[in-house]
Parts: structure tokens; sequence; C-alpha cells
């Protein structure tokens, strides 16, 4: 039995090596290295290349090394009876959080509009608004998004939530479904989405939505690029029924330099680092599963299939 880590980026020996430090009898392998595809029984990938998992005939678990599998499904050739897991690290929510955080306090206070003027050397004052006089409200109540919500909420900020399934978190007004979207979407200022990405929310964030927003409202995406319609924000900032967003996930990344984002004065981008899994943190989920895989026991945090998260 085997590990193969699966990446498009400079981290797979980084991860190789924590696993190694953890367990130094483990077998791992960079898949860009000759290796035994034959014992391969475990494959720690992200965001891996298309096709590349259908070459392990002995492949037993495909183990997601963050939080988010919507890349997973979108890979046709991956084998459907082989389970999928994911991480569920304490350190990416409360990064996510800190992010969110930030983000809200930085438009309350208007510093991107103050470092747009500085690069035209602009002396121009903007009334700033307070905590207090806002209401968040974050779509997607999982791991992330209650967090979020709760740590917000021990800000002094106002939040309410919206997701498919019913959830009951102390200090936030919660919504569900579509009968109670409108609702959530006409008080809220600071419109944060948090969502899985899956067929149903591919998309979600488009100008019948927006509309639906109090003129003014500012948008957060920090679950995926997929959920935004580009040209749909894009229209609601010149149109000035938005006014600004703050962008980490995108449909393409690195974002393309001809992307309209990138010179947008009410946009303000972060480049898919708002949470990143910490491999310290990481490693020991990894290898309980690979140990729960070795004895036939029940895997951790399995991906619902039907649901896509």
């Amino acid at each position: 039995m085997a590990i193969v880590v699966i990446r498009q980026d400079n981290k797979i020996d980084a991860w190789k090596h924590a696993l190694l430090k953890a367990n130094s009898q483990l077998k791992v392998y960079n898949y860009l290295e000759e290796h035994p595809k034959e014992e391969i029984t475990m494959a720690l990938i992200w965001k891996h290349p298309k096709g590349s998992l259908k070459d392990y005939p002995n492949l037993k678990c495909i183990a997601s090394a963050g939080a988010g599998v919507d890349y997973i499904f979108d890979d046709a050739s991956v084998p459907e009876h082989i389970p999928i897991t994911r991480v569920v690290d304490p350190y990416l929510a409360s990064d996510m959080s800190e992010h969110v955080l930030a983000a809200i306090v930085a438009e309350l206070k208007n510093f991107n509009t103050y470092k747009v003027q500085q690069t035209q050397a602009v002396w121009k004052t903007t009334a700033y608004r307070r905590i207090a006089d806002v209401t968040v409200g974050i779509m997607g109540l999982g791991e992330l998004g209650a967090l979020t919500g709760k740590d917000l909420v021990k800000a002094g900020f106002k939040v309410q939530g919206w997701s498919k399934n019913k959830k009951s978190i102390e200090g936030i007004t919660t919504f569900v479904g579509d009968s109670g979207l409108g609702t959530f979407l006409s008080g809220t200022n600071f419109l944060v989405c948090l969502l899985p990405l899956t067929p149903e929310t591919t998309g979600i964030l488009n100008t019948p939505l927006f509309e639906q927003l109090p003129k003014g409202a500012y948008i957060i995406n920090v679950a995926r690029g997929g959920h935004l319609v580009d040209a749909d924000l894009i229209a609601q900032l010149d149109s000035n029924h938005l006014s600004g967003a703050c962008l980490d996930v995108y449909h393409e990344e690195p974002l393309p330099s001809a992307h309209p984002f990138w010179k947008h004065p009410k946009i303000f981008m972060t480049p898919h680092y708002a949470s990143v899994s910490d491999t310290n943190s990481v490693v020991p989920q990894i290898l309980e599963n690979y140990e729960n895989l070795q004895k036939g026991k029940k895997l951790n945090n399995v991906v619902h299939r039907e649901k896509g998260y």
C-alpha cells in the first residue's frame, strides 16, 4: 500500500515531506516521478490533472487536501466506486473568518476607495460606516460559514445566514431554501458566499440575485469562482446598485491578465489565499484515514457524491 500526491503547484514535495515526517515508514510518491502504480491505494490530491486518477488499478481512496471537492467532480474520469474524503481543518475555518472580517471592516472604512485615490494623488474624504450600521448575510452555513458567522457576531455585527437545509446557530438569524432567499437578501448589506459549488449553486451570484439586495450592498466571494457570473457583477457595479466586491476565487486561476476584474476600481482582489490547508494540521487526518483504509475501517469526512460536498 502506498500514497501518491497529485497536485499542479509547487507544493508536492512539502506534502510528501510532511507525511514522511509524521511516519517515516510510509511509502509516498510524487505522481511526476516513477512509481509503482499498482501499489497506490490512496491519492492525496488538489486540483489534479483530469484523467490522472484512472491510472491506479488498486486505488481505494481519493483524499482532497482541502475542504473543497468540486474540482474532483469536474473530472468525468474519476471512478465512481472510490470514496472521496475532504479535509476538516480548524485553521481553514478561522483563517476564512479573519479574511471575511478584514474585508468587511476595510469596506466600512473605505480602504479600497482610498487606495484607488492614492494611485491618483486624490485627497478626498468619504463618510465611513460602523459595525452597528450593517447586516452581514452568509450564504452557506457549513463549518466555514458557521464559524465566520459566530465570529462576526462576537465582533458586534448583525448576522443572518441562508442554507439549503435548516440550521440553528446562536446569535444568527437563519433562512432556508428558495422560500427564505428573498427575505434573506433584502436585509443583507454585505453578502458573503461560502456555499459549496454544486450544479444547483453554480452561477447563483447573478443579476436576479443581486437585484434583490439593497442598493449599495457589497459582495464577498470566498467560495468558488463558479458561483459568480462575472459579467453580471460588473454590470451591477457599473450601475451603482452594488457598491463593490471583494473576490478571492475565479473561474480561471491565475486570473488572465486581460480580465476586466483587474482594473475595475470597485473590485478588491486576493489570489485565492483567504484560507489555505495547513500541512501540520491536515496530515494527522490523512494518516488516520490511511490507517483506517489499511484496517478496513470506516473513513472520516467522506463526501456525499449526491450532494457534491
